[in-house]
């Protein structure tokens, strides 16, 4: 059973994202909260697999409510994904930075959603690929951002692979098709890489392999 904690300041769309998650036999919605901090506490109450969290807020917004839970070491297994009216967004890279595992704009499709759901509770992809990739085009190309951190000469040839098309959007399935190894061996690489990298998830993964030169950000 996923575990579902909801958290946005509009009672109106928390009814709205309740109602799509009720009717699924393997989703739970555990809590609702009207603002960050309600949304910390209940998350640390609950321990719920998928945090949906509303980038702005009152009390507490998300980017803050996303470090507060990403830096506790009992909510390590929460995913966090944010909730945003706007795709291309400069507060959403800073979420990704602060620990979220991904996000999703608030008009998404309620198929799209559910999968998303699912998606984010096994932390198998990055969410919305194509958006979050220009979105850290956007941002991380800024030269304040760059920087190398020490894990990465620890990466092996076949891990830095890996990053590049965890990087790429790519589920393990399909970086598995790519490097002709089986998919356990493909998540084998990049949580070893993760770990090597000190990377929560693998949006921080994302994150890591952008600032640190490794994959370079397209301008097409």
């Amino acid at each position: 059973m996923i575990r579902v904690l909801l958290v946005d300041d509009q009672a109106l769309l928390r009814s709205g994202f309740r109602a799509l998650l009720d009717v699924e036999e393997d989703i739970e919605v555990v809590a609702e909260a009207a603002d960050g901090r309600e949304g910390v506490a209940l998350a640390r109450r609950h321990l719920p697999d998928i945090a949906l969290i509303d980038i702005q807020m009152p009390v507490l917004d998300g980017i803050a409510a996303t470090r507060l839970i990403a830096a506790d070491p009992a909510l390590a297994r929460v995913h966090v994904v944010i909730l945003t009216n706007y795709g291309l967004d400069e507060h959403v890279f800073h979420a990704l930075r602060a620990g979220a595992a991904g996000f999703l704009v608030k008009d998404i499709e309620p198929e799209d959603f559910l999968h998303a759901v699912r998606v984010a509770a096994r932390g198998d992809v990055l969410l919305a690929p194509s958006i979050t990739r220009r979105l850290i085009d956007r941002y991380v190309a800024e030269p304040r951002h760059l920087r190398a951190p020490n894990g990465l000469r620890e990466l092996t040839t076949r891990e830095r692979e890996a990053v590049v098309l965890v990087a790429q959007g790519l589920s393990n399935d399909e970086i598995a098709a790519r490097m002709v190894i089986s998919p356990l061996t493909a998540k084998t690489h990049i949580n070893r890489a993760m770990a090597k990298l000190h990377a929560r998830d693998r949006a921080q993964l994302v994150v890591v392999a952008y600032e640190s030169g490794l994959v370079a950000p397209r301008h097409d």
